[in-house]
């Protein structure tokens, strides 16, 4: 069994579901380098029940700031999900490995892991460096931390790599995404009177057209990226609250949506546009309750990454894999934050596809975690030999 494939074992029997503690697995990492002789910082949250861990081997010069390998230790629920495999066992077929984040993203965790071990006993002229974050899952929640932290150290790493299942392709970008809770306020009466007052579920109702009349709008005249499988910015409702019972007029409601934008796009000029198409059905309502209103609360926000071809860890990567082209992806990472608050240009690049992650009997290949193995390890080669 190679290290990778051992890490891997490991790593998903530990059971690290957004809304529960990492503490352990990230404590299990530590150990393990502790036990290679490698010295980490582990960052944790305000409870102690999670935490973030950075390490770096190597030179530590100014202006020598080396790659960066990042990975989220996080996974999403398996609640609901029709799993034939036990979900936080790793269990091995035909050459494929299931368990909850095999793909998303513990296999390039365990690929990382081991191969920054293997960099630590080579003389590297350029450093390494480990970035392992939680809270990923639920909006690159907690990897801020570590930011913070890196903003205040004498230099950052000169180039990072984000290990989110790509097969082994080269993405140079992704889009940004902002979740918006709406509170809409109406005015409560019987059922048998409704017009005399205000529902706020039909509030909501409104929002939600106009959201999509928003989004039609974004597809057809917007921005347009092609080189995402959804090339323009997209807008989602994904959850309505409101009502007690069937006779009585809801005065207040709860609409959840979110804005997946290009580069291009600023979601704020986006939720702009829906607040300027809302305001006739506000003043509708006000017309009948004063105290009628939908207000908006950015719940959760993150930039989008878009990484220039010409940087130096796109030539760097495509070197190290062979890629000839670039792709980038629907879903987001932290590199744009890294990217944004740090200035470290980012690509992203890890093994397994996103088709797998999220769903029931999620797995990655031996192949993949082969191919980043190989990868990973001229990397320290290039490492060796100064960038």
């Amino acid at each position: 069994m190679s290290q990778t494939v051992e890490i891997l074992h490991d790593l998903i029997s530990f059971a690290t579901v957004s809304r529960d503690p990492n503490r352990a697995l990230i404590d299990y990492v530590a150990d393990r380098l502790d036990d290679a002789g490698i010295s980490v910082t582990v960052i944790p949250d305000d409870s102690g029940k999670k935490a973030n861990l950075f390490t770096s081997t190597g030179p530590q010069e100014p202006d020598n700031g080396g790659v960066m390998l990042s990975g989220h230790t996080d996974v999403v629920p398996i609640d609901g999900q029709d799993w034939t495999r036990p979900a936080f066992t790793c269990t091995e077929e035909d050459g494929r490995l299931y368990g909850r984040g095999t793909a998303d993203m513990k296999g390039f965790c365990a690929a990382a892991i081991a191969s920054f071990v293997a960099a630590s006993r080579l003389p590297l002229r350029s450093p390494l460096h480990l970035a392992l974050s939680h809270d990923e899952e639920i909006g690159c929640i907690g990897v801020r931390s570590m930011i913070e932290m890196m903003a205040k150290a004498p230099f950052q790493p000169a180039m990072c790599i984000v290990g989110e299942p790509t097969q082994m392709g080269l993405g140079t970008g992704h889009k940004g995404k902002t979740a918006i809770r709406a509170h809409c306020h109406g005015r409560a009466g019987h059922s048998a009177l409704a017009p005399l007052a205000v529902n706020a579920l039909h509030l909501a109702c409104d929002l939600a057209g106009e959201i999509r009349a928003t989004q039609d709008e974004l597809r057809q005249n917007g921005a347009q990226d092609d080189d995402y499988n959804i090339p323009y910015t997209t807008l989602h409702v994904g959850r309505i609250d409101g009502g007690v019972q069937l006779n009585i007029v809801p005065h207040e409601a709860v609409i959840d949506f979110e804005i997946r934008n290009l580069a291009e796009d600023n979601p704020q000029d986006i939720i702009q546009t829906i607040e300027r198409r809302i305001a006739p059905i506000i003043a509708r309502a006000q017309q009948i309750a004063p105290e009628a209103a939908i207000n908006f609360t950015i719940t959760n926000t993150y930039p989008g990454l878009n990484t220039a071809a010409d940087e130096d860890v796109v030539t760097l990567l495509k070197s190290l894999t062979g890629a000839n082209t670039t792709i980038k992806m629907a879903f987001g990472t932290e590199g744009g934050l890294f990217s944004r608050d740090l200035g470290i240009p980012t690509v992203i690049c890890g093994p397994g596809s996103m088709d797998q992650g999220h769903k029931p009997d999620e797995f990655v290949t031996r192949q993949q975690l082969a191919l980043c193995d190989d990868m990973l390890a001229k990397l320290n080669q290039r490492l060796v030999a100064g960038l």
